[in-house]
């Protein structure tokens, strides 16, 4: 009688552990910088990453459990994204992890998550290598869904020599890892327009003074200035270009966008034109919603998002993750990896609707018809092109033949 006495507590203690660990929340790890320079896009994201975990929360969680957000600010220091990934992995125990804003920072931290085959959602990090750091492996962890510089460059160029017809054009780019790939992504795609830049400068995190490198530009003949590089410096550029007097067009990657840009760009920032994979205009009542929910819960200056790209895109990390998760029916990584590159079920997000948007051989959720252009406009972003904004009120679905026109391989 004991022993069955014994044995009965037995299974009810362990009935009782497999239900607890069934309603242990889910966690989600959220890397990025909440503070200094890189802080427009690294709060964005995580404001639309925690604006996404309360609406499954509020709908249920996933797999009968709650999603927590366990959120680490990297500072965009390499070095402290490789402590935030160890943190993460064998600390906090995570399921996945999302955001990673800075290219150097990713290159660094993600192969902590590819060894422990934990996936990684990048939703604001465009170096074209990211999704590639691990192609030799047998299984890659390393997922993005945002448009990746081999994407932007074409279109930079594109806009900058055939739209608009300048012949003669400048590279400006920072000398972080973000820059110096996309200046490397800049030059391969004004190669294949036969033209080769009048100017190639460099330029550091927070300089002040672009004097020197705009000098350079404008004595060469340069007709339009392409830029990567973040808010902060981008905005140096614009104000060295207004105190020299030298008014030419700036083109360059998404981080135009950025609050720190316009802000402290003032005047002359105005008429900069960049790639944008989401504007902060209702064109559809999924982008409304989440607009209004997002004004509402975060009350943001000027009723403006300090980075629209990275909220809607920390956004539509989490419910690609969510959908990933209920169809392994599992957190397990491996399980996780394996939904996420045969996604069954089509996820209607900010940017776009996700119809299988990724692969065993291709982790790219957004392609090349999915990206529009902005153009900073009294102090906002707005759509450049009357027709962008027509495509953009109508339903975009990732494109499986819509690639960049450079390899993504470095």
């Amino acid at each position: 009688m004991n022993r069955l006495t014994t044995l009965a507590g037995a299974v009810a203690l362990a009935t009782l552990t497999t239900l607890a660990t069934a309603a242990d929340p889910i966690k989600i790890g959220v890397a990025g910088p909440f503070t200094g320079g890189s802080s427009s896009m690294g709060v964005s994201m995580r404001d639309g990453v925690r604006l996404a975990i309360e609406e499954i929360n509020k709908s249920g969680g996933v797999l009968g459990r709650q999603l927590v957000a366990v959120e680490r600010d990297d500072e965009a220091k390499n070095e402290r994204g490789v402590q935030i990934a160890q943190e993460l992995i064998n600390k906090e125990k995570v399921t996945a992890t999302v955001g990673y804003i800075n290219t150097g920072v990713a290159l660094a931290s993600q192969r902590f998550f590819q060894e422990a085959k934990i996936p990684v959602m990048n939703n604001v990090a465009t170096g074209s290598v990211i999704t590639k750091q691990f192609d030799k492996d047998p299984d890659n962890y390393i997922f993005r869904n945002a448009a990746h510089d081999s994407i932007q460059a074409p279109m930079i160029v594109e806009e900058a020599i055939t739209r608009r017809g300048y012949k003669k054009v400048a590279i400006l780019a920072d000398s972080t890892n973000y820059g110096q790939l996309g200046r490397s992504d800049l030059e391969a795609a004004l190669k294949l327009k036969n033209v080769t830049p009048v100017a190639v400068e460099k330029f550091n995190i927070k300089d002040v003074d672009m004097t020197a490198q705009l000098l350079k530009a404008k004595e060469a003949g340069a007709e339009a200035v392409l830029t990567y590089g973040i808010g902060p410096e981008l905005a140096q550029i614009a104000n060295g270009m207004t105190k020299l007097g030298w008014k030419v067009p700036l083109i360059g990657s998404w981080t135009l966008s950025m609050a720190n840009y316009i802000d402290n760009a003032g005047p002359g920032g105005e008429g900069a034109r960049m790639p944008q994979t989401f504007i902060q205009e209702p064109t559809t009542p999924k982008r409304q919603s989440f607009i209004i929910s997002y004004l509402k819960t975060f009350n943001p200056k000027n009723a403006r998002m300090d980075s629209p790209v990275s909220a809607a895109q920390g956004y539509d990390s989490v419910y690609l993750l969510a959908a990933a998760i209920k169809q392994a029916k599992s957190t397990d990584g491996p399980a996780i990896k394996a939904a996420l590159e045969d996604l069954k079920t089509p996820v209607e997000g900010v940017v776009t609707t996700y119809n299988k948007p990724f692969s065993k051989t291709d982790h790219e959720a957004i392609t090349a018809n999915i990206p529009v252009f902005g153009e900073v406009k009294g102090q906002r972003v707005v759509y450049a092109y009357p027709d962008d904004q027509k495509k953009a009120s109508e339903v975009r679905v990732k494109d499986a033949n819509a690639k960049g026109a450079l390899s993504q391989k470095k």
